[in-house]
């Protein structure tokens, strides 16, 4: 839920609009030799993981449960960054996120594609 809200704040727009047009940002800031070259890229990375992450803990969260899921989020991380209307998706988004959250929170079982712990079998050694 967490991560729906934050597609909304201010923050996450100027991250966005960074990260999907580094041009702009190879013109204004640009900076000589090696050292400047690694400040560019420290630069430019933190404004890609100011914008995706949200998404990037979900990506891992859901991740380590169910392969579709992360499949599903990774595609959508791609979408927002890359197709040219992306950024309209991200209430869009946003309104997903917080209502998987919800129901994640009110019936894990029902989600499909996840697990909740202990309904596995066991790891234990039996006697």
């Amino acid at each position: 839920m967490v991560a729906g809200i934050y597609q909304l704040t201010p923050v996450k727009d100027v991250c966005l609009r960074h990260c999907r047009t580094p041009m702009h940002f190879l013109l204004h800031g640009w900076h000589e030799g090696k050292l400047g070259a690694l400040r560019m890229g420290g630069e430019h990375g933190l404004y890609c993981v100011g914008c995706c992450w949200g998404l990037m803990v979900v990506l891992f969260t859901v991740g380590v449960m169910s392969l579709v899921w992360m499949a599903v989020i990774a595609a959508v991380i791609f979408a927002e960054k890359v197709i040219p209307y992306g950024t309209r998706l991200t209430k869009a988004l946003a309104l997903a996120f917080v209502a998987l959250g919800i129901w994640i929170a009110v019936a894990p079982s029902s989600v499909p594609g996840l697990t909740q712990t202990g309904s596995g079998p066991s790891m234990g050694m039996q006697p």
